[in-house]
């Protein structure tokens, strides 16, 4: 199914520059995670964030994809995206059942603080590594793990810590090359938020 865009979203053609990975932290338009979309590449939005980068994949040139078990959400969705005059094919399923997805057919896959409480990481980072195309990225956005941290919430108690994340995406294939530890500011000394591209690795 081919893209519609409005005219006021032509000039948004290639990079998904306004994918977001939390409020006030840069865009992707600074971060360069997700690479070009254009030319209908499947683009798939892993849980339906608060942000709806659906649209700025769909806007982008992307055959977009979102997934999540709300219907609430994938209603809200379909509702805004026919409001932009964009398409986006909404699936209502698992985060970890993605088997309308066929595999290694997908280019780009974001999870934008929507997989926090996963609870088998495991299935769900193998069925991602399934619908990617060899060395493409998961993005994935999650509260930064030391931002709970104190004297009653030691490090990793209430949070995957970076290091969970690293073997988790090992053992299911992938390859993290980029980590970006965000949000810090003269009045924010510690991290909010992670942000980790990890590539499948094989076939």
């Amino acid at each position: 199914m081919s893209v519609t865009m409005a005219p006021e979203h032509a000039r948004l053609v290639g990079v998904a520059a306004n994918i977001s990975y939390g409020s006030g932290i840069p865009s992707d338009a600074e971060l360069r995670l997700c690479g070009d979309v254009s030319g209908a590449k499947r683009a798939v939005e892993l849980g339906v964030s608060e942000w709806f980068n659906s649209l700025e994949f769909a806007g982008s040139g992307a055959k977009a994809i979102a997934v999540d078990p709300d219907p609430e959400k994938i209603a809200e969705m379909r509702h805004r995206a026919e409001r932009a005059e964009l398409t986006v094919q909404c699936l209502q399923a698992d985060l970890a059942d993605l088997g309308d997805i066929t595999s290694a057919t997908v280019e780009v896959v974001v999870a934008s603080h929507t997989i926090i409480d996963v609870e088998d990481l495991g299935r769900l980072l193998r069925q991602v590594h399934r619908i990617l195309k060899p060395s493409m990225p998961f993005v994935i956005a999650v509260p930064h793990p030391f931002a709970e941290v104190n004297a009653g919430h030691p490090y990793g108690s209430t949070a995957r810590t970076i290091g969970d994340w690293f073997t988790a995406l090992g053992r299911s294939n992938f390859r993290v090359d980029q980590v970006k530890e965000l949000g810090v500011s003269p009045t924010e000394p510690i991290p909010t938020t992670l942000v980790l591209r990890a590539r499948k690795e094989g076939s």
